[in-house]
């Protein structure tokens, strides 16, 4: 799986918004400056958020952009759904949809697997853990196998 720049983005603008003490809005130019996003990028990526229900714009002196939802309600995969599509695509594609003749029908097994193990961890991880700095167990797990961070 690729985590594309949209992706990352948005998150990172995210935590930056679930960080405000008082749940401020705050610039798109403040979120670009601080996370080093441009801004084009950026807006068009709060659009997406938006349509989504995770994040709603201000306007006026003190407008900017704000969470919508609480942040410990909207998980990594609410927001790559949000930005990316589906956490898993095959040609466009959800993995259920994909045909196969009788000799690759096992790919489609393998996608749906994958997706499995995306949401595992996607759907287990909110944007306030991020925001604290404080992942749940079921993802530390992951990362304390030394073999998780060799390159393969």
């Amino acid at each position: 799986m690729r985590v594309s720049a949209k992706s990352d983005y948005a998150l990172r603008a995210l935590i930056e918004m679930a960080t405000r003490a008082d749940s401020a809005a705050v610039s798109a130019e403040e979120l670009g400056r601080l996370q080093d996003i441009p801004r084009n990028f950026l807006q068009a990526i709060l659009a997406d958020l938006r349509r989504a229900g995770i994040v709603l714009s201000q306007r006026g002196q003190s407008g900017g952009w704000k969470l919508a939802r609480v942040a410990g309600d909207v998980s990594v995969a609410d927001v790559i759904r949000a930005v990316d599509g589906p956490l898993v695509s095959v040609y466009g594609l959800r993995p259920e949809q994909v045909e196969y003749n009788d000799r690759a029908e096992p790919l489609q097994q393998v996608w749906i697997a994958a997706r499995r193990s995306l949401r595992d961890v996607f759907e287990h991880v909110s944007i306030q853990q991020l925001a604290d700095q404080r992942l749940p167990d079921c993802v530390s797990r992951r990362t304390a196998d030394e073999d998780a961070w060799a390159p393969h």
